[in-house]
Parts: C-alpha cells; structure tokens; sequence
C-alpha cells in the first residue's frame, strides 16, 4: 500500500550577505584553516593507502581534531561542526574515488585546494541562527543579510561562500513539505500553476 504522508524535499535559499571588515578578516581565516585541513586531511589518507594499502576513514581523521587543537590553537576559533564538515567533504570525496575505481571509470583522486578553490565552509546542524534579519554565525558573530524573500521549511544546514568577485553569500538548505496538488488537476497543470506562484 502507499503511504499518504509527504516527504519533505530539500531546497536552498541563497541570500547576499555583508561581513564588516573585522568579520570578513574572521571569515577568510577560517577559510584559509579550514583549506589547511582539508589538504592535510587527503595527504594523511593518499600517504596511508600508498604505505599500507587503506584509507583512513572518517572517524579516525574527526577523532583527531582535539589533538590538532592542542597544537594549532587557532583552530579552536573555528566551531567544531565547521571542521568536521571538512572532514566530512574529504571523506565523501574519497568514497566517490574508490567507488568510479571499482566500476572502472576514470577515478580522478580527490585533489588539494588552493585558496582560490576553497569556496565554501558549512554549519551541518548548529553554530548559526537568524536573528532581526542578520546570520548569526558561532565565532564570527551577526552578519547583515539581504533577506529578499521568506526562508520555508526547517533549515537544515548552512553554508557560507565566497565569490571571485569578493561578495559573500549564505545558503540555507531547508526541509521544505511539497505542495498538495490541487483537487480534480491534472499534474502537468498544477506544476504549471505552482511555478507561477
């Protein structure tokens, strides 16, 4: 039997936001630590798979962010779930590498990043709020946001991105519930009638 409960669909908000110059100094730091993680984090799996044939695995590599702490005091700067995150990234994309390798296809290793290629971090579940229309985010403190358009749904996660052109912009992945369609239409026109909304 089929179930008449919907099941939410993921979507994002993107919104322009404007760092002062304290916080866009804050963001760009963390950026550059979190970048450093990031390599340090695919060198540490490259060197172990070449030495003994595995991959360092997702846990082993989170359970080590205390200790890094400890050394690199710096890091302690940056919310915890922000560097897991990375961690979390660097583990995906190693498990997408050997996955095209067992199905014979062009692997493509995971690669370093330059600054110019670290382009984002992302709050996977806390550290960040909405409060009188500005991002709160743990550690870098309230951003002004151009909020153009209402936020629907349950945010889930929140990632923050750099543009090229130096403008900075947060993205809210939300839970959002679909529309019903209406009574007595077909689907092709109730599509229509929601994208014209």
């Amino acid at each position: 039997m089929f179930s008449n409960k919907i099941m939410p669909m993921k979507k994002a908000f993107k919104y322009r936001i404007y760092p002062t110059k304290k916080q866009t100094t804050k963001l760009e730091e963390t950026f550059e630590l979190c970048r450093e993680l990031h390599n340090a984090a695919i060198e540490e799996r490259t060197q172990a798979y070449e030495s003994i044939g595995k991959s360092i695995n997702y846990n082993a590599q989170q359970n080590q962010l205390p200790d890094i702490k400890k050394v690199r005091t710096e890091y302690k700067q940056i919310h915890s779930q922000v560097l897991q995150n990375v961690l979390d990234r660097v583990d995906k994309a190693f498990q997408a590498f050997f996955d095209r390798v067992k199905a014979g296809k062009k692997p493509g290793h995971p690669r370093f990043k330059s600054r110019d290629r670290y382009k984002s971090i992302t709050f996977p579940q806390s550290g960040f709020e909405i409060v009188n229309g500005k991002v709160v985010l743990s550690k870098i403190g309230h951003i002004k946001m151009l909020l153009h358009r209402p936020i629907e749904g349950t945010i889930k996660t929140c990632t923050i991105k750099r543009m090229p052109t130096s403008k900075w912009f947060v993205i809210f992945t939300c839970d959002v519930l679909p529309k019903r369609l209406p009574v007595g239409r077909s689907t092709i026109e109730a599509a229509h009638l929601q994208g014209a909304e």
